[in-house]
């Protein structure tokens, strides 16, 4: 069954928001990030995955970036209600982490009840079912058993697991081996599933708007690189009057 957040009804609008990527060389994004927290009208930001380049275990969040987002994310926590949804390069988040930082743990995938409406949210990457060799990967990592093995290893080895893993994903984006985008079939059968007409991600970095056919549809943010020429992003924000996409 798939997780369900009903809005309390001081909600009046949510931020939905994926893909920053956070590291220590992202430094316009993460100041981007801390000024639409304090800025935001919305009373709830929901995080939808890879906010964090890579996330080796949360006893790396007392490592000197880490902890400064950490800090961030809490010094929110206290005006937001923030929640966070694993994706594929920040799975290995923990509670450890959520409770420092003040965040709610978010399943992927999950409705969002509210305004009236059913709002399917998810990361996108277990939809991408063409590309067979993360999928592979997905299936692996996420296994209690991998991820027991990998964080008893010293926090120096999987650091450097996190380092080789991103510079292989810069090569792949540079050699435009992007993965394959969702399967329309998968995020029918999903929105069936859940009761729901809308289905809201992040993960492929295309942000558009796509129909699937008989009044359902995908909706895809944006990435954030705030330090990138020119620089990208994108929130989007529910309430009452529909899905607004706002430009950073």
């Amino acid at each position: 069954m798939i997780h369900t957040l009903t809005a309390p009804v001081q909600w009046r609008q949510v931020d939905l928001l994926s893909d920053l990527h956070l590291g220590p060389d992202t430094p316009g994004t993460l100041a981007r990030l801390e000024q639409h927290l304090a800025e935001t009208p919305a009373q709830a930001v929901l995080l939808l995955g890879d906010i964090f380049e890579v996330w080796v275990g949360d006893d790396a969040r007392h490592e000197p970036f880490e902890a400064g987002v950490v800090r961030l994310l809490h010094h929110a926590s206290q005006r937001l209600d923030l929640f966070f949804m694993p994706g594929n390069r920040d799975f290995l988040v923990g509670p450890e982490l959520l409770l420092d930082a003040g965040v709610t743990a978010l399943p992927d995938p999950t409705v969002l009840d509210a305004f009236g409406q059913r709002w399917l949210l998810a990361h996108g990457d277990e939809q991408c079912l063409d590309d067979a060799a993360y999928q592979a990967w997905r299936a692996t990592s996420r296994s209690a058993a991998w991820q027991a093995d990998f964080l008893a290893k010293p926090l120096v080895d999987r650091q450097a697991f996190g380092r080789q893993a991103r510079a292989q994903s810069r090569k792949s984006q540079a050699a435009q081996l992007m993965s394959t985008d969702l399967d329309a079939d998968a995020c029918r059968t999903l929105l069936a599933e859940a009761g729901a007409t809308t289905l809201i991600h992040g993960h492929t970095h295309r942000p558009a708007a796509h129909g699937l056919g008989d009044g359902l549809r995908r909706v895809v943010l944006s990435d954030w690189d705030l330090d990138a020429t020119p620089p990208r992003g994108d929130v989007i924000r529910l309430s009452a009057a529909g899905l607004q996409r706002l430009p950073l």
